[in-house]
């Protein structure tokens, strides 16, 4: 996450406007670009015009009904799994709860519009479900796309349909969101800018 959010300080030192950045991650990485908007938040930086999260892992604790409800389905993931991923992540002392590591947990006011897509094969659809309602609940512009018979990170597989079609919608919400033409600058720096 520290990494994620110098990454992010760099491009605002580097004058781009917010308005023309979007965070977007699959799996650990869509809970990596929400945490990385907290730790911006709490950073007082402005944050990005959007975040793109496909199948993201929001909750370390898997805690979701759907571990148990997609378990025959999901060639990939198993609670048990999960949980010993978080482990490794977490350490011995890591707080499955801390919205650092689990977004889901996390004050979501004020985050950016947000386009989620997951499958409806995965033992981690809660994640994305309850995310959406919860961002939805804290009047977070949000879309939430799940595609049925589609697996977790389905849109790395380019040969599916599904792919094809979830990645060029994703293409359009960043595309609208680029295309507003009032950007707030960063770090003060001008208030208009070209993101082509």
């Amino acid at each position: 996450m520290e990494d994620a959010l110098s990454t992010y300080r760099w491009l605002l030192d580097a004058g781009v406007p917010t308005g023309c950045i979007a965070l977007a991650g699959d799996s650990a990485g869509g809970g990596l670009a929400l945490s990385c908007m907290f730790a911006a938040r709490a950073a007082n930086l402005h944050l990005p015009c959007a975040a793109y999260l496909m199948s993201p892992w929001t909750d370390l604790a898997a805690t979701g009904a759907t571990f148990v409800s997609r378990a025959d389905v999901d060639p990939l993931h198993q609670r048990s799994m999960i949980l010993s991923m978080a482990k490794a992540y977490l350490g011995p002392s890591g707080n499955p709860y801390d919205p650092l590591a689990s977004p889901l947990y996390g004050e979501l006011e004020g985050l950016p519009a947000m386009l989620i897509q997951c499958g409806d094969c995965e033992t981690i659809l809660d994640d994305s479900v309850r995310l959406a309602e919860r961002a939805r609940s804290a009047g977070v512009a949000v879309e939430l796309e799940v595609y049925p018979s589609m697996i977790h990170v389905f849109q790395a597989f380019g040969e599916l349909n599904a792919a094809r079609k979830a990645l060029a919608r994703a293409g359009a919400f960043l595309g609208r969101h680029f295309a507003q033409q009032e950007t707030r600058p960063a770090e003060g720096r001008g208030d208009m800018h070209d993101c082509a």
